[in-house]
């Protein structure tokens, strides 16, 4: 088979060497930050001693403006930004008192399952897959199982923490940093975005990293055993994860709803915090986790896990860890090599680093593959060893990297409004909300078509190269920029957050415009993020479907049997149930919000006229308590489904419920939030007024634009509720069933034994 030309001493320094650096380069990038003072004593925030450094953290401030110097807006940005953060605060910790009991049971659950396969018997086994070795016994993996659940879902949690404590610290030195231009401004949101996306990348691969090695203690050379027990931690990650995203989105949309209020906009920035940045976290990190746990599950019964070739091994670490390195360059393209002078500029550097970090990213796992894999090896395809030479596994992730970026680019086009799909589905306001409406949802189906060829020829060419294990690493590949991707989606709530703070400062109207259009070109890359997200989660729960396959003995998936077809039957079913439930939450949490609003409006004296203040914390107490109740029965559903489907019905009834609910789910939530982000961007696209189209259609309180607003509430819950979830529907289940495989498959199906 050969050896590697990187000794298993050099993985061992080179994995947790890449994860400080990345830790070390996120706090770099938050002192830069927080030398905007919030107090109005530091107001030139950077003082002249410090050096002469570009892009607005080492010069005197650039643009006199009246009132600039005007420590009653300084004053007014801190509190604002105190009611956000305090708000955010609130709510996750409410939201984690809740997930933390749900946590605790379901480890309870996995411990109890996975321990009864062998009676909780504790002495050794004969191995599945090499049955003249013995391996651990069953316990063992229900212990290590469960260990390494809990250590998923607390660094699931911790992620999703520590990016809404940046992006609050951030957003009001963002209004602040606007008053000197909208190049100062996009450096500060842009490096607050960096913040999130180094510390959780790194967090990821460390935590996963240092538990495989604690895990190595006990198992020794069962390594089949080892990386059995270590896909809990996927499950831990993306179990949060659901919980984030769908809490978040209710949170986000039901303050979205109750509008006009003073305390709408504090709710509603608290819910771009708890929603966009906390879920969207949560998420990342849950698909990075599993798409990695995949590969491994897959590499320990393959050639590498057989001769205990550890560099080889850990190659899925390897190219995460190489990814960072790749995207500490390319942020270096944003913040320090070129400066944004003008608005129209902000888009253009944005995409800018999705490209430069494909293309460097292509070449840093050419290398990789060269010194981390043998140049020839085995992998397991169901039951066969397939020899594959490493150049094949190169192009492989290769193969995800780019499908990754043309979904990225074909969502831009269809949701930015500098294209003609938006401005087609601005045009039909014209005529009403309902032409708004179906133009916008025609947009949003037409753009499935070529994200599902793009994923179609992954999956194909990975497949053919190295099995179940291309298509996993297919999904690392996609995964391999998580810092950058993710310090581009921050970026989008933290210049929206920027921008209310603004408006409820009281700033001029030139600071508004300018923290507008940092937020209307984070708008469209939200929209490229969440395309990326469900891009990767298709191939991730692929690729964790092949796993649970071979691990739960099954040889075969015949779609002509019975008990397979109804499956897949039940499982394009599933996303239709998951989206009703969390489109009608949002719904009845936002009518909650909306009577409350009118209430105020009817019991304050003087608050029409703007001269007594709204009651904002009654309005965030309306959304927490509403999206906490209502994402218990959506997070259930996804929980239950494969345990119930896997006890009653068996193994063989379970993988077509995953492929059926794989299937329609990628197209539900590519559609969904294609179409939310459409109608979204052709409201702002008339209110703009930025071309002679735009303005034969407002201005604001016209008639397409009243149009236009209509089309925006329908897509709110479609692009931030229903369809961001959905990539968790596929991928938790498919882990699930993964972690429970062995269980289900020595007793499930009591209705078929019947």
């Amino acid at each position: 088979m050969g050896d590697t030309l990187l000794p298993a001493i050099g993985t061992e320094i080179l994995i947790p060497a890449c994860s400080l650096v990345a830790i070390a380069f996120a706090l770099l990038q938050w002192l830069i930050v927080s030398r905007v003072k919030l107090s109005p004593g530091g107001l030139d925030s950077a003082g002249a001693n410090s050096g002469s450094g570009k892009n607005g953290y080492a010069e005197y401030l650039i643009e006199e403006e009246d009132g600039l110097n005007d420590h009653s807006v300084v004053l007014k940005c801190a509190d604002i930004q105190n009611a956000i953060a305090e708000g955010a605060t609130s709510f996750l910790f409410t939201e984690y008192r809740y997930v933390g009991i749900f946590m605790v049971a379901f480890a309870a659950l996995i411990f109890l399952f996975l321990g009864s396969v062998e009676g909780f018997g504790t002495s050794s086994q004969p191995c599945k897959y090499d049955p003249t070795k013995l391996c651990k016994p069953a316990l063992a993996t229900a212990i290590f199982s469960t260990i390494s659940f809990m250590l998923g879902a607390v660094t699931s949690v911790v992620s999703g923490f520590l990016g809404m404590k940046i992006a609050t610290y951030a957003n009001a030195r963002t209004t602040l940093e606007a008053r000197k231009g909208v190049g100062k401004a996009f450096i500060i949101a842009f490096r607050s975005g960096a913040v999130m996306g180094f510390l959780l990348a790194a967090n990821g691969l460390l935590v996963l990293y240092i538990t495989i090695n604690l895990f190595k203690l006990y198992y020794g050379d069962d390594w089949g055993g080892l990386f059995e027990s270590i896909t809990g931690y996927g499950l831990g990650g993306s179990s949060m994860a659901l919980f984030g995203r769908v809490g978040g989105g209710i949170y986000t949309k039901a303050a979205d709803v109750g509008a006009d209020l003073v305390g709408k906009v504090i709710a509603d920035n608290v819910g771009d915090n708890v929603g966009d940045i906390a879920g969207m976290g949560s998420d990342l990190f849950g698909s990075y986790a599993e798409s990695t746990c995949a590969a491994l599950v897959v590499a320990s019964i393959s050639s590498f896990g057989i001769n205990h070739e550890f560099t080889a091994m850990l190659y899925p670490l390897i190219v995460s860890s190489v990814g960072i390195l790749v995207c500490l360059i390319t942020t270096l393209f944003a913040t320090d090599f070129f400066e944004i002078k003008d608005v129209k500029e902000i888009e253009p550097a944005l995409k800018r680093q999705l490209i430069i970090s494909t293309i460097l990213m292509t070449v840093g796992v050419a290398i990789v593959s060269w010194i981390a894999l043998p140049s020839s090896f085995t992998i397991f395809n169901f039951g066969t060893q397939k020899v594959v030479k490493n150049w094949q596994v190169a192009l492989c992730v290769a193969v995800g990297l780019w499908a990754g970026l043309i979904i990225g680019f074909v969502t831009e086009y269809y949701t930015s409004n500098a294209y003609s799909p938006v401005q087609d589905v601005a045009d039909s306001c014209r005529t009403g909300a309902a032409t708004n409406v179906i133009f916008g949802l025609a947009l949003g189906y037409k753009s499935v078509i070529i994200p599902i060829f793009a994923i179609a020829v992954g999956i194909y060419v990975s497949f053919s190269f190295a099995a179940m294990y291309g298509i996993a690493m297919a999904a690392l590949g996609m995964l391999s920029t998580i810092a950058t991707g993710l310090a581009i989606d921050a970026y989008g709530p933290i210049s929206d957050n920027a921008g209310g703070i603004a408006e409820m400062a009281g700033m001029s109207h030139r600071i508004r415009e300018r923290t507008d259009a940092l937020d209307a070109a984070g708008n469209t890359t939200a929209a490229i993020g969440k395309g990326f997200a469900i891009g990767s989660a298709a191939l991730v729960s692929l690729a964790l479907f092949g796993a649970y396959v071979s691990r739960a003995g099954i040889s075969t998936v015949d779609v002509l049997s019975p008990k397979v077809f109804i499956g897949l039957l039940v499982g394009a079913m599933l996303p239709y149930w998951f989206s009703a439930m969390t489109m009608k939450s949002v719904g009845s949490a936002a009518l909650k919000m909306v009577e409350e609003v009118r209430r105020q409006f009817n019991t304050i004296p003087g608050l029409m006229e703007g001269t007594a203040k709204p009651d904002y914390a009654t309005c965030v107490k309306i959304s927490t308590d509403a999206s906490i109740k209502e994402m218990i029965p959506p997070g259930a559903l996804v929980m239950l489904t494969p345990l119930i489907v896997g006890i009653l019905f068996g193994v063989e009834t379970l993988s077509g419920v995953l492929a059926g609910s794989l299937v329609s789910g990628v197209q539900i939530a590519i559609s969904a939030s294609n179409t939310g982000g459409a109608w979204d961007n052709a409201k702002k696209y008339i209110e703009a007024g930025a071309s002679e189209h735009a303005r034969t259609l407002g201005p604001k309180g016209s008639d397409p634009h009243k149009a236009a607003v209509i089309g925006d509430t329908i897509g709110d819950p479609l692009k931030d509720t229903s369809g961001p979830s959905l990539n968790i529907l596929i991928k938790l289940m498919a882990v699930e069933s993964l972690v429970f495989a062995r269980f289900f498959a020595t007793h499930g199906g009591l209705l078929f034994k019947i």
